[in-house]
């Protein structure tokens, strides 16, 4: 029981984080043209994101021509997390038999 519970929670976060990278994409590609702040998709967008995307602007810094690299180094640790938290918990699942 423990076993399939801790599987299905693991594929849970594995959506959960694919479904993240496809928001910040789309963030990502709407900060490239002027859209309406007051937009109900806009701003879920943003408020969904923010909290990832600011910390990492402080610690990146926009580039001199203007380039944002939050959502690519946000992505890239998305991907980490996927790569070794969701086969970590796989194998804590098998192991738990």
């Amino acid at each position: 029981m423990w076993t399939n519970f801790l599987l299905a929670i693991t594929r849970l976060i594995d959506i959960v984080l694919t479904f993240y990278i496809y928001i910040i994409i789309a963030r990502a590609l709407i900060s490239w043209v002027n859209p309406d702040p007051y937009n109900p998709i806009v701003q879920f967008l943003y408020r969904v994101t923010e909290p990832v995307l600011n910390p990492l602007r402080r610690l990146v810094p926009v580039w001199k021509i203007g380039i944002d690299l939050s959502p690519i180094i946000a992505i890239l640790i998305i991907y980490f997390l996927q790569w070794f938290l969701v086969p970590t918990l796989m194998q804590m699942a098998h192991f738990s038999i």
